[in-house]
């Protein structure tokens, strides 16, 4: 589905109501394309994960305007399932990341951090050599 707005017509045909009813749930999923505005943003929340983590933002229900309470993982499951077809886990997602060297670095907390590592600094902007008294860009975190 295209936008939000249809999700929660569809929701009005599954449960009864209003849209506003459902409006709120179907842009929680949607937020990640502020970020992402492909189809790849829908690997932060839909998935089986992204239905549970909807429920616990919303409630485990909501009440329509004609008075029917309705679950909202279901509500989640329909958003989901309109949009992938099936409700995948997030590991399937996951499995489709490709390890970046950048994603398996790690500095331990207590060793010197050089926050110009990797990263060239543009032109007319101050390097290392700048610095007086040799001085260079590292940041010691202590704890």
């Amino acid at each position: 589905m295209a936008h939000c707005y249809f999700h929660a017509l569809s929701s009005v045909r599954k449960w009864g109501g209003a849209p506003q009813d459902y409006l709120p749930l179907h842009q929680w999923f949607d937020q990640s394309k502020a970020i992402l505005a492909d189809p790849r943003h829908r690997a932060l929340r839909h998935h089986a994960e992204g239905i549970f983590m909807l429920e616990s933002v919303f409630g485990a229900t909501i009440v329509n305007a004609d008075g029917r309470i309705v679950p909202v993982r279901l509500i989640g499951e329909q958003h989901v399932r309109e949009d992938l077809g099936s409700i995948p886990s997030f590991a399937d997602w996951a499995r489709l990341i490709t390890p970046q060297t950048w994603m398996l670095r790690g500095h331990r907390l207590d060793e010197p951090l050089d926050v110009n590592a990797g990263w060239a600094a543009p032109d007319g902007a101050a390097s290392n050599a700048d610095l007086p008294n040799g001085e260079n860009r590292r940041l010691r975190i202590a704890i």
